[in-house]
């Protein structure tokens, strides 16, 4: 398991880097999110690779940090509550950071995320310069919604 010191080394070297451009999915299971997963390349060799999620439909964003052995590590959820092992609720704008005690399930409002929801471009470029991630591409918006009709 992933201990706090190494998990603060890995969070703030900042040779992480994402080669190449993101272009969104379809979710495998059918739902109207659109994914994407990359890998994530440093120096230290770090066995990363970022996964992100949008939901035009429920106005839901995530991106994810996940380190092979350990899962998640860091994220950024919007559009959706959080309940920390606390109990206290978490608004629909928080960051889970790694600890080692909670894991990632432990969550905060950050106050570097401005972007809204629905740009999830801009979103994106906050989330790789808060978490120290170079992206050497660009993102791709998100394809327009398309809703299969049943006649």
């Amino acid at each position: 398991m992933l201990t706090q010191t190494e998990f603060e080394e890995l969070i703030n070297d900042t040779t992480k880097c994402i080669e190449g451009n993101i272009s969104w999915n379809k979710d495998e299971d059918h739902s109207p999110a659109v994914e994407f997963r990359f890998e994530v390349n440093s120096d230290a060799g770090y066995p990363l690779f970022v996964k992100g999620s949008y939901n035009v439909l429920t106005q839901t964003l995530t991106y994810a940090l996940i380190h092979r052995a350990s899962g998640r590590i860091y994220a950024l959820d919007l559009g959706k509550d959080h309940r920390n092992p606390d109990g206290n609720l978490v608004g629909e704008k928080h960051k889970h950071r790694w600890d080692e005690r909670y894991r990632d399930k432990k969550a905060y409002v950050p106050s570097d995320i401005t972007a809204p929801v629905t740009d999830p471009v801009k979103v994106w470029k906050q989330f790789c310069e808060e978490s120290k991630i170079t992206h050497n591409g660009i993102m791709q918006d998100p394809p327009p919604l398309q809703l299969d009709l049943f006649f």
